[in-house]
């Protein structure tokens, strides 16, 4: 029964980060300057989300599936959906220390 409720709330299949990080996916984590400071996954770039759309272009160009995280998976989301609004192969990893221990 829990599986049935979980399966009717989710927002589709589990996404296997570790295989898409080992693949060569760029983890941004859109956080503030100082929040990124203060813990984040190493490896990953910190590209706050009121500058994202300043830098689809850029990350366009890196040719790489992009994972975000932030602190509670929200603006996390919101980023992935303006990347993939640009033709960007995206996936809200959530939030950044939950996703750390899942790669």
């Amino acid at each position: 029964m829990i599986d049935f409720i979980k399966n009717m709330f989710s927002s589709g299949p589990a996404v296997d980060f570790a295989s898409l990080v080992k693949a060569g996916a760029v983890i941004v984590d859109v956080r503030t300057p100082g929040e990124f400071n203060s813990g984040h996954i190493k490896g990953s770039i910190n590209i706050p989300l009121d500058e994202i759309k300043n830098k689809t272009a850029e990350l366009k160009k890196k040719n790489k599936v992009i994972i975000t995280c932030c602190r509670s998976g929200n603006r996390s989301g919101m980023a992935e959906s303006m990347l993939k609004a640009e033709g960007i192969e995206s996936y809200n990893g959530g939030p950044w220390n939950v996703l750390n221990n899942q790669i």
